[in-house]
């Protein structure tokens, strides 16, 4: 009986300095951000799964269906100002993104108001701020590790979101 407990305990610790250190899990964190001239910044905080050789697009990440943009904890979208994706207006603050993809619709970003959450359930539309179509590419090589960039474009920033031999993006300007 007690090596039992001995093993549940060294599980548990084990687990609780995984959870602890971020960067031991399978899905990594990343991080992007990108400055505006005026020193303002958008931070985005996520979690990078990898493909593992598994169909992303219609498959691991349904179509038409809300998905989470990462893995582990909720995406989070920071700005420290008003800025303009698409013709949305985003207020400085914080929210949380996820993305819905689609076989033949345009895709979307989906900027949620609910924030500090799980990464999965989606809190439902009751929950969005805005949703935002994105411009879908094809990347001439697969990504393996989920990943999320801003970077500088001009005076705005551009989002893109690569996985697998999909680009998904946007451009981030300050709203004037």
């Amino acid at each position: 009986m007690k090596a039992v407990f001995v093993t549940v305990l060294l599980l548990l610790s084990t687990f609780t300095v995984a959870q602890k250190d971020k960067s031991k899990r399978p899905s990594p964190p990343g991080s992007t951000q990108c400055a505006f001239a005026d020193g303002s910044k958008v931070s985005i905080d996520y979690s990078r799964p990898s493909m593992k050789g598994r169909k992303i697009y219609g498959d691991l990440v349904p179509f038409d269906q809300e998905w989470r943009l990462g893995a582990n904890e909720a995406t989070t979208f920071v700005v420290d100002s008003d800025v303009k994706i698409g013709s949305t207006v985003v207020p400085k603050g914080s929210y949380t993104l996820f993305m819905q993809p689609s076989a033949d619709k345009t895709w979307q970003l989906i900027i949620s108001k609910k924030t500090g959450e799980w990464g999965i359930p989606y809190p439902g539309k009751e929950s969005d701020f805005a949703r935002v179509d994105l411009q879908k590419s094809s990347l001439d090589a697969p990504v393996e590790l989920f990943t999320i960039t801003l970077n500088k474009d001009g005076d705005a920033c551009k989002l893109d979101i690569d996985w697998a031999t999909t680009r998904a993006s946007a451009t981030i300007s300050q709203a004037k």
